[in-house]
């Protein structure tokens, strides 16, 4: 495989420094060039060149089963373990997670709407039903809070807000952003955790005043369920892996730069 990795880039990079940088003889190359290679050899080959491609375009975050699905979309037929094993002999992996800090903070006090959602997460309209949540990203300077607003339907980010502090503003920014790109309906569904930023009177009175009806997990407990919110853990775990994780940032502006690009430029028009 090394090989063939050497003849795929040797019009870029010399042999011999591919040959050094791998820790392959280049006597070893050039005989095995003599070689009549296999029809499956020259498809690895041709194949690896693809995934590659296909993890350079995608920010290096993709792992087997979305460069499968990506080929498979683009007409190359191969099995999941083929694409498995020569991204392995790549050395291509998606990279590793960071533990993270809990974000849920239910205030006692608060009144907490009924879990009208109940975990259908399928939306057969643009506009029907949103969800929320928040995210705390470590930097060198301290927290960055994330807020996010999905629709259902798509699974786009409609909304966001980044801040020092994690409070009712923070959400609300999110809820106006949202509000502005989409104008929706009234009797639009708004569902979140118990977070206290969430069921703050303050934010329970604007999701009101703009004629959203709100819903909250924890039907089954009284601090809730993560799979009461699974599309925004699944977004989160998402973003967690392909964003915040691969980088250790120094401010908090360089996170707020960071994750922009990742929401506006990939995962919208592309992920």
């Amino acid at each position: 495989m090394k090989f063939q990795f050497v003849a795929l880039h040797s019009q870029q990079y010399s042999v011999t420094l591919l040959c050094q940088a791998l820790e392959v003889s280049v006597s070893g190359y050039y005989a095995w060039c003599q070689r009549e290679v296999s029809e499956h050899q020259r498809e690895d080959a041709r194949l690896s060149a693809e995934i590659q491609q296909i993890f350079l375009e995608h920010r290096q975050v993709y792992g087997s089963p979305r460069i499968h699905a990506v080929l498979k979309a683009r007409g190359v037929h191969c099995s999941r373990k083929r694409v498995v094993r020569l991204m392995q002999q790549l050395g291509l992996s998606a990279g590793r997670t960071r533990s993270r800090k809990p974000t849920t903070k239910s205030d006692p006090r608060a009144r907490f709407a009924p879990n009208r959602l109940n975990r259908e997460f399928g939306a057969e309209e643009p506009n029907t039903k949103w969800v929320t949540d928040t995210k705390a990203v470590e930097t060198a300077e301290g927290w960055l809070y994330l807020a996010v607003i999905l629709d259902l339907f798509s699974r786009m980010v409609i909304g966001w807000s980044m801040a020092a502090t994690e409070d009712e503003q923070l959400v609300e920014l999110a809820l106006r952003m949202a509000v502005a790109q989409r104008h929706p309906p009234a009797g639009l569904l708004h569902h979140s955790d118990r977070g206290s930023e969430c069921t703050s009177d303050r934010y329970l009175a604007l999701l009101a005043e703009l004629g959203i009806e709100v819903s909250i997990g924890g039907t089954w407990s009284r601090t809730g369920d993560c799979y009461d919110n699974a599309a925004m853990e699944s977004f989160f775990a998402s973003l967690t892996k392909e964003c915040t994780d691969r980088t250790r940032f120094k401010t908090r502006q360089e996170a707020r730069s960071a994750i922009f690009e990742y929401l506006e430029c990939f995962y919208n028009p592309v992920r």
